[in-house]
């Protein structure tokens, strides 16, 4: 059984910094990949930035050049780090993995740019 623990949300100013963390228990965190999404109030989930166990990294075409998304398989941990935020921005983050048919996800951390 896989459990994904977020942290590192926050009320931040447009244009300021931010690191989210997702730390993994259960499985073999070093051959997954890992996946960020964010869900606005009154939108659909929407998938942000992947990094493979090789660490490839994929990005929305809304975040990159922004967000970095890495990891760390000795903490089994991927990290989100977030800058030049916009209130659009705004949303609960989730980090979410696959493993065979089943999917795992955290549950959420709460980001808010204010303008």
């Amino acid at each position: 059984q896989v459990q994904l623990v977020e942290s590192g949300g926050d009320l931040v100013q447009a244009g300021g910094s931010l690191r989210l963390s997702c730390t993994a228990s259960g499985g073999i965190f070093s051959v997954s990949g890992m996946t960020w999404y964010r869900q606005a109030p009154g939108k659909a989930r929407e998938l942000i930035a992947s990094i493979t166990s090789r660490g490839n990294t994929n990005y929305a075409v809304s975040v990159k050049g922004r967000f970095s998304i890495s990891r760390d398989n000795a903490k089994n941990t991927v990290y989100l780090q977030m800058g030049s935020l916009k209130p659009e921005d705004t949303a609960v983050y989730y980090c979410h993995q696959r493993q065979g048919p089943y999917d795992y996800w955290g549950q959420g951390t709460q980001v808010t740019v204010s303008s």
